[in-house]
């Protein structure tokens, strides 16, 4: 097999940025998913380009590739988890979102990176559905106008509680955008088991045309919680094994943000799992409690 792994800064806070990059390569990662924060590459701090261009050097100094992703918790409001997202009911905090999705696709760009991550965000109480889609599309726009032109696509997540929750509604924004070409796909292993009616390995081939990003770590049926390798219930070698036969040549992150605590020793866990499945092996830690 061919699936290039990457493990996630979100997994990582409590290191360094520079500190958890040459710990992934040390570890045998062959990428990075890394999330703008104010601990790792503050989108929104003084100086972005500068410190944009030091990453791309050690990115290329360590042989890492990256994917960019945009789910920091607080990093736009101190005081509201993921706010204000691309749904609030405030054009002015949409737009702060957009803008900060745009700012993302050019920091992916100046870093090489495959592709941008994000999502729709939470219905806000009282807003009808076909609000909510109208709202997502025009928020989405300009960002998809700055993909276009960089050359890096968006890749969007189906999250559960989100508005947008599941690859069903992945299409419905695609067909209600007229099919735009940099718009892609985060698909997310632990996400499909937990409420997708396919299992995880026939969600990767329904999404294989679409695929941009790919998310990976453990998780039971219809409870979204993000488990090490091992806690779960999902077989992953028909996963890995389906991934691989898509052609999918982007990264496979590795997503446990919390357990950001005990992050090195869970990303040196998580490459012992996936690495020999990867080759075909049977996995040292199969029915191991990390």
């Amino acid at each position: 097999m061919s699936i290039r792994l990457g493990y996630g800064t979100n997994g990582l806070t409590d290191l360094r940025l520079d500190d958890a990059l040459a710990l992934l390569a040390d570890l045998g990662y062959e990428g990075v998913g890394l999330t703008l924060d104010h601990m790792h590459l503050d989108p929104l701090a003084p100086g972005l380009g500068e410190r944009t261009a030091a990453v791309a050097r050690r990115l290329g100094e360590l042989g890492l590739d990256v994917t960019v992703e945009t789910g920091a918790r607080y990093v736009l409001d101190p005081r509201r988890k993921h706010g204000p997202s691309l749904l609030d009911p405030d054009p002015r905090a949409r737009a702060r979102r957009t803008e900060l999705l745009v700012t993302a696709v050019r920091v992916a760009a100046d870093l090489g990176a495959h592709a941008v991550h994000c999502f729709s965000g939470i219905t806000p109480a009282g807003l009808d559905d076909d609000t909510a889609w109208k709202l997502l599309g025009e928020a989405l726009e300009p960002v998809l106008d700055a993909a276009s032109q960089s050359g890096v696509p968006l890749a969007i997540e189906p999250e559960p509680g989100h508005l947008l929750a599941t690859l069903a509604d992945f299409h419905r924004l695609r067909a209600q955008l007229g099919d735009p070409e940099p718009l892609g796909l985060t698909l997310d292993i632990g996400h499909c088991q937990c409420l997708e009616p396919l299992p995880p390995a026939e969600c990767v081939r329904a999404a294989a045309p679409w695929l941009r990003h790919v998310q990976i770590e453990d998780m039971r049926r219809g409870v979204h919680e993000h488990l090490p390798f091992g806690d779960g219930e999902i077989d992953f070698p028909p996963v890995l094994a389906a991934l691989d036969a898509t052609g999918y040549r982007g990264l496979t992150v590795v997503e446990l943000p919390r357990h950001s605590h005990a992050g090195p020793e869970q990303a040196r866990r998580s490459m012992e799992f996936l690495r020999p499945l990867g080759t075909g092996a049977a996995s040292p830690l199969k029915g191991v409690q990390p």
